[in-house]
């Protein structure tokens, strides 16, 4: 077969089985036509494999990358090139570095190499200063979520686990029918494969049938203000805001009410830290408040902190200089406002790359200096803190975890937030960057991973949509459509147990790196294999 159009069918699949409009059952075998294509390759006698096997496989992520995020061109042409086609050379390169083991070891090895590269390159995306975990194979069942409840136990890395392995085998399977042309070969397949789908599949189904848990009920409102951020949001003051926050609270809230949450940057005009506590809109919101002594407030909100101490420049933190001896840091932040005397607030510590965050400025800001690489949305550089705030309310009825935005994205990070307490998630959110297109859905989609995860219920506040609840079995119970404004109004239910994954955290990568790194100095120290 043509290797180009086995290249392009591994990307058609990668696309066509992503969420949220595709079927997760194709994820399992689109690496098989590239495999394929590059053990044709290595086993020919033509020139330059290595530019070809690499070529080839570009054309695939660039199929699967372009296809499933080209709605990141909606904040930016640049941003979302970037994104797409330096992505897609990175996953090229996973794979030519595979072809060039594949010479070196044994098939076996080579393919139990490739799944721990893999896994070892979707961890790298979740840490590094240019993340960009979205394409993370886990995530791509998070439509599917009676599939995947045992996420509770592995989080999304037991799904890219599962899904390289299954690819594993059907390449196997057609390489034996390929040299043997032997019906029972293809039997044999369909059984392992019929098993090794179907059982993680039925558990998990027993699963969701069966999972329940018991805890205080909270009445929650999120808003939905539908404001454009290209246009209208940061044209507005902060009082106007409060004004916007008042009507749409009023149309939902009861006796009844606990929570009302709005979205990120909700008041966007930049607040001065120290001056907040003696602000007008400080004092409105203690105001509704005192009206309302149940309701705890949550809401995202811009602050800048000017400060004269040199001692307080940490190297991993965004801090600007303002002038000679004066600094500030830009925080993108929720606070939590009640009937008690103080104000928590929680800074956003997962950052969006080139709008939130310059990667690698040691490196890059001697060479192009203060620009940043634009990846859409309003370019700020915000400073972030150590560990996940928790909120409590006035009464001790629920702690939760206020996530804002691209850190919902981040499996591990967000089990920081049920550590240090939360029974519930809040997450605060603009996803209003993307118009009506798969950005908004996708991340909605991803949120419910964090649920199954952490089995913890999440309330969503999103500035266009899609704000939702979701309880801990994946299940969006109620939402309030993109581009509508308004409350939402529904309720979560507390819940103390910490899930094995929020304990272990992302255990199969760390393995997968272990394995990743020995199997590696295996094919190093070993000579040249000359039969494949």
């Amino acid at each position: 077969m043509n290797r180009i159009l086995l290249a392009i069918s591994s990307g058609l699949l990668f696309a066509l089985g992503w969420p949220t409009y595709g079927f997760p059952l194709l994820l399992f075998f689109a690496f098989v036509p590239l495999l394929i294509a590059e053990q044709n390759i290595r086993q020919s006698e033509t020139k330059r494999k290595g530019l070809k096997v690499f070529g080839l496989a570009y054309l695939t992520f660039v199929l699967w990358n372009l296809i499933t995020t080209s709605w990141l061109v909606y904040a930016s042409v640049f941003g979302a090139a970037f994104a797409v086609f330096v992505n897609s050379a990175l996953m090229a390169l996973l794979f030519l570095i595979y072809h060039k083991y594949a010479k070196r070891i044994s098939t076996n090895r080579a393919l139990l190499f490739l799944v721990a590269l893999w896994i070892s390159f979707e961890k790298l995306h979740l840490n590094w200063e240019f993340s960009w975990p979205w394409l993370n194979l886990g995530n791509g069942f998070s439509e599917h979520i009676t599939w995947i409840q045992w996420y509770e136990y592995t989080g999304t890395f037991g799904g890219t686990l599962w899904i390289l392995l299954v690819n594993v085998l059907v390449f196997k399977g057609v390489l034996n029918y390929l040299s043997s042309k032997s019906k029972s070969v293809i039997k044999s397949m369909v059984i392992k494969l019929a098993l090794m789908i179907g059982i993680p599949i039925i558990l998990s189904s027993i699963m969701y049938v069966n999972y329940s848990h018991e805890g205080e009920t909270i009445n929650i409102i999120a808003l939905q203000p539908n404001i454009d951020p290209y246009s209208e949001k940061y044209q507005m003051s902060n009082l106007k805001f409060e004004e916007l926050f008042v009507e749409l609270s009023d149309s939902k809230i009861t006796d009844s009410t606990d929570l009302i949450m709005t979205p990120e940057t909700f008041f966007a005009e930049s607040t001065h830290l120290s001056r907040f506590d003696n602000s007008l809109l400080r004092n409105r919101l203690e105001r509704y408040v005192s009206k309302h002594p149940q309701v705890n407030i949550l809401t995202g909100i811009s602050f800048i902190d000017f400060f004269n101490d040199k001692n307080r420049i940490r190297k991993e933190t965004n801090t600007y200089k303002f002038r000679p001896n004066t600094w500030y840091d830009d925080y993108n932040s929720a606070i939590f406002i009640n009937t008690s005397d103080s104000i928590a607030q929680y800074n956003k510590s997962k950052l969006v790359v080139g709008i939130e965050n310059f990667p690698y400025q040691n490196i890059l800001k001697p060479i192009i200096g203060d620009a940043m690489i634009d990846l859409g949305g309003t370019v700020a550089m915000k400073t972030t803190q150590d560990s996940r705030g928790v909120f409590t309310a006035s009464n001790g009825k629920f702690k939760t975890g206020p996530v804002i935005c691209y850190e919902s994205v981040y499996g591990e990070f967000v089990t920081g937030y049920i550590r240090n307490g939360a029974n519930f998630l809040s997450i605060i959110t603009n996803d209003a960057w993307w118009n009506e297109s798969q950005g908004h859905k996708q991340h909605l989609s991803l949120a419910r991973l964090r649920a199954i995860e952490t089995r913890r219920d999440i309330a969503r506040s999103a500035n266009t949509g899609i704000s939702a609840i979701i309880n801990a079995r994946g299940d969006i119970t109620t939402r309030l459509g993109y581009g509508k404004k308004g409350a939402l109004a529904g309720q979560v239910v507390t819940n103390d147990y910490k899930t094995f994954y929020v304990l272990a955290g992302d255990y199969i990568a760390r393995i997968s790196i272990f394995i990743m790194l020995f199997v590696f100095l295996i094919g190093f120290f070993r000579k040249k294999r000359q039969v494949l």
